[in-house]
């Protein structure tokens, strides 16, 4: 009966993949649907759980689960990175962190070992461990086949060769994958041995299998003798330095057994041959040959032997052989060193992966763009919203400038207020549109809202800044204390980047600030403009200064053409709008051309893909901007022009003069107020936006905090358990006596060792206890009495210069950690309340108010943290806050870094 010999697996601990994909979800994949990834979630998660579970069962179904799971590791790995650290530059985004534990599958869990695990936040990890598991329970499965049958002989093979293969595959990419020294099993050379040991198998089941079908003797002579050959390449590797000590007991032995084994079955087929040929001496040696084989596996096997049977066939053979030679054929038996050695036939091989393990496999997360394309998608967006900016800037620059040029010279209302007594309908039309959009009123309302929303979002950064400040003092204080032992990342190292991303939030408030000084400012310089617009026909008319008629100079040429050209000014400025409109609107399809790149290249060249499309569509809408600013200043110098003599028929009249220069202010009063209106909306809009990116930034904080916590408290765990496990303080000698230079007959003063007195116990009655030989001056238990020689001692000044020897006990806490939180103790850390991850957040019900008035495009003075793809602001005066920040990869330190123990 075949012996195999079969790999234990590894094992885990139960993960929660569901929240921290989803939050990395939520936080890169906005446009994604929870419909597109909840379902996804769950059943990613329990597909894990049952890994873990079907493992156990050594049948196929259970390794479709593994499969199943494996592949999908496999195809999130461009999706949803799971590492400690940012891995590619190509990628910029934070990756997730899961923390993987793993056992060794050869670990023995011996009482002076301890236990071989490693733990890394690393879906590779994961990845190579799975790998390991599946060609453990590969050869597991295999070696319970029934040998007796056709179908259990092939699937023996089958699995023995992929199960090589996966090993094999698994040393090539270990060490890239885990990046740090990895558990014993995981180790190259053992991985390499295990390949080569599943590969011999294989070869074992094929010699099974030809002597089962009865193939001829010279054949399965060549398969026994490569699998002699192989099981000794295995025999060579199992036996490295580094590795011998990791097998079971019986492994090498049984290995070292089948390779003197299936060499003197090699001899035995082999002189089946020679005896078809009529070689009886030939026979005989190889015989003999044979039956030395099997006597040396059988002594070097012992309990694993399982060629008796083969053994009393070779013996029963070589007697009969020995026999008919003697009184038939009298052949002369040679040396069995001058015998031509055995061919082989190397049949077994191990089977490479396929690039999907599992035949049903279909991906959870189908909807979800690889990274590399969403990151495209990014970029062009950005790309989008610059030309954007850029062209819509250069249109309102260019409207803004016109509209200053026409206030200034009065324009159009100086030409329809030639009576001097009517307010001009022009500006009776922009007072009505100014009512319409709430007044000065709607202006007070938003300036009150801006101050509140501004301490909102720094009182939400504040918090998050306490937190990191409180993690770091907590491991500072640990580090300081422990020294050495104190083995994980510093937080300083790991909180770098996350406070750079705080500085950005930070430097984007105070520029918004700033920009609010602004706002004030020009609301207070056109306060009185605002009021008087505000108020019914009637009050503007009384507010106007009166004006001596000019009815005699309407029907000018200078002011015919004046009017010509306001209507050519209206004009453009409704194909303005037009254009802007067209500008924003424009649409594409990246999405299609990005995946068919990555498919087809295996990258993708963004930058000239963007290029290309922006360019198709924007180029001629760019054509009508330079066209429309270069009308323009042909048109400001027209009017300039016509409105000098204009103004010349006007010089005598003194009080139209005053009468226009009112109606300039309210005119520009008008255009600033719908300025004002629209920096104002946009930087409550702003204010808005920005209070979930910081919520994000505290929940990543506060995860972040929540993770350290959970490290440390483990940490810790495994430093009280490794001082609980040291042995006790020897107990105190016989007194022992010094020689002091002294003959040996002269006396000798014993030297006893002193006993530490108890602490004090307070809550007992006082008692007079004896003094303990070697203690000068012991003290009294709760009494107040004064000791010999020495002062009187305040009743409740503790005692504590000497600590008692106590015994070690079960619980035994040497940190003095409370009972109710075993392993984290106060005067280490404990102090520092870590906050839980979603916990308490007064701003995370928050949700923005309906606009009733649209999204106005681009806010100047809060340029700084639109929303993806909104425009990015510009325009005087207003600064241009810093761009949106950036993701922050995380140290290449990594976090956590634990090591096998």
């Amino acid at each position: 009966m075949a012996s195999y010999l079969a790999v234990p697996l590894k094992r885990t601990n139960e993960v929660d993949l569901v929240r921290p994909l989803r939050r990395f979800i939520e936080n890169t994949y906005s446009s994604a649907q929870p419909d597109d990834y909840n379902n996804a979630l769950s059943e990613f998660n329990k597909l894990r759980n049952s890994m873990m579970t079907k493992s156990v069962d050594k049948h196929e179904s259970a390794l479709e689960v593994l499969y199943r799971y494996y592949d999908q590791l496999v195809a999130i790995e461009s999706k949803l990175p799971m590492a400690e650290n940012q891995t590619s530059s190509q990628v910029p985004v934070t990756p997730i962190r899961v923390q993987f534990k793993w056992r060794d599958a050869f670990d023995k869990e011996s009482l002076f070992s301890g236990k071989r695990t490693l733990a890394i936040s690393s879906g590779s990890y994961e990845k190579v461990c799975m790998l390991f598991n599946i060609g453990a329970l590969q050869s597991q499965i295999a070696s319970v086949q029934s040998l007796e049958s056709d179908e259990g002989l092939k699937m023996s093979v089958k699995l023995f060769q992929q199960s090589a293969g996966v090993f094999g595959h698994l040393k090539d990419i270990v060490l890239s994958h885990i990046q740090q020294d990895p558990t014993p099993d995981m180790n190259p050379d053992t991985l390499n041995a295990l390949s080569a040991l599943m590969l011999a198998q294989a070869q074992e089941s094929f010699f099974r299998k030809a002597t089962a079908d009865r193939m001829k003797e010279g054949v399965i002579a060549k398969v026994a003798g490569q699998c002699s050959d192989l099981y000794a390449d295995a025999m060579k590797l199992m036996q490295l330095t580094s590795i011998r000590d990791l097998w079971p007991r019986d492994w090498i032995s049984c290995v070292v057994m089948k390779q003197a084994a299936f060499h003197g079955l090699s001899e035995y087929y082999q002189s089946c041959v020679c005896k078809q040929s009529k070689s009886y001496g030939e026979e005989i040696a190889r015989l003999k040959h044979a039956k030395e084989l099997m006597q040396a596996a059988q002594n070097r096997g012992g309990n694993t032997f399982c060629f008796k049977t083969d053994i009393a066939r070779i013996e029963r053979c070589l007697e009969d052989a020995v026999k008919d030679n003697n009184f038939i054929y009298h052949d002369k038996i040679p040396d069995v060193k001058s015998l031509n050695p055995v061919g082989k036939a190397p049949v077994a091989k191990a089977l490479p992966l396929n690039s999907t393990m599992s035949e049903r496999f279909t991906d959870l997360f189908e909807k979800l763009v690889p990274l590399e394309v969403h990151n495209a998608l990014m970029a062009f967006e950005n790309r989008k919203a610059e030309i954007i900016n850029l062209e819509v800037s250069r249109l309102r620059d260019a409207t803004q400038l016109m509209n200053s040029i026409l206030a200034s010279l009065n324009l159009p209302a100086s030409i329809e207020d030639l009576s001097g007594t009517k307010v001009p309908e022009s500006l009776l039309e922009k007072a009505q549109k100014m009512k319409d959009e709430g007044g000065i009123q709607f202006l007070d309302k938003l300036m009150q809202e801006l101050p509140s929303l501004l301490t909102r979002n720094r009182e939400i950064l504040d918090e998050s800044w306490k937190m990191l400040d409180e993690e770091e003092a907590s491991d500072k204080q640990l580090r300081e204390q422990f020294k050495e032992k104190w083995t994980r990342t510093p937080s300083q190292n790991l909180t770098e980047p996350m406070r750079a991303e705080g500085n950005k939030y930070r430097g984007i408030l105070d520029a918004a600030t700033q920009a609010d000084a602004i706002v004030q400012q020009k609301y207070a310089t056109h306060k009185k403009a605002f009021d008087i617009l505000s108020k019914p026909q009637s009050e503007i008319e009384n507010c106007l200064p009166s004006a001596n008629p000019t009815a005699a100079i309407q029907n000018t040429p200078c002011v015919q053409e004046l009017r010509k050209l306001m209507e050519e000014v209206e004009t453009i400025k409704a194909e303005r709008d037009t254009i802007e409109h067209e500008i924003k609107e424009a649409k594409f399809d990246m999405s299609s051309k990005f995946l068919s790149a990555l498919a087809e290249d295996g990258a993708i060249n963004e930058e000239s893909l963007s290029q290309d499309q922006l360019n198709s569509v924007y180029m001629p809408l760019r054509e009508q901007v330079s066209s429309s600013l270069s009308r323009q200043e042909a048109l400001l110098g027209k009017i300039q022009s016509n409105n000098t003599e204009f103004c010349k028929a006007k010089q005598s009249n003194q009080a139209a003069a005053e009468r226009e220069k009112v109606l300039s202010e309210l005119a520009a009063g008008y255009d600033m107020y719908m300025e004002l209106k629209s920096n104002l909306m946009e930087g409550t809009k702003f204010y808005n936006d920005l209070t979930p990116l910081l919520v994000k930034f505290q929940s990543k904080v506060s995860d972040f905090c929540f993770a350290r916590k959970t490290e440390k408290d483990e940490l810790m765990s495994d430093l009280q358990k490794s001082i609980a496990n040291q042995p006790a303080q020897a107990p105190p000698q016989t007194p022992q006596y010094q020689q002091t230079g002294q003959s040996s007959s002269a006396p000798q003063r014993p030297v006893p060792t002193p006993r530490r007195a108890p602490p004090p116990r307070p809550t007992q009655p006082p008692t007079t206890q004896p003094a303990p030989t070697g203690a000068a001056n012991p003290p009294s238990y709760g009494s107040t009495s004064q000791p010999q020689g020495g002062a009187a001692s305040a009743p409740s000044a503790p005692q504590q210069q000497h600590q008692p020897h106590q015994p070690q006990q079960q619980n035994y806490n040497p940190y003095g950690a409370p009972d109710h939180s075993p392993g984290y103790p106060s005067q280490y850390g404990g102090g520092f309340p870590m906050p839980m991850p979603m916990g308490y957040n007064p701003y995370m019900n928050y949700t923005q108010p309906q606009n009733p008035y649209g999204q106005p495009p681009g806010y100047p003075g809060y340029g700084g943290m639109p929303p993806h793809g909104y425009p990015q602001p510009t325009g005087y005066p207003y600064p241009q806050a810093p761009g949106y920040p950036q993701q922050t990869p995380y140290p290449q330190q990594g976090y956590p870094q634990q090591q096998w123990r």
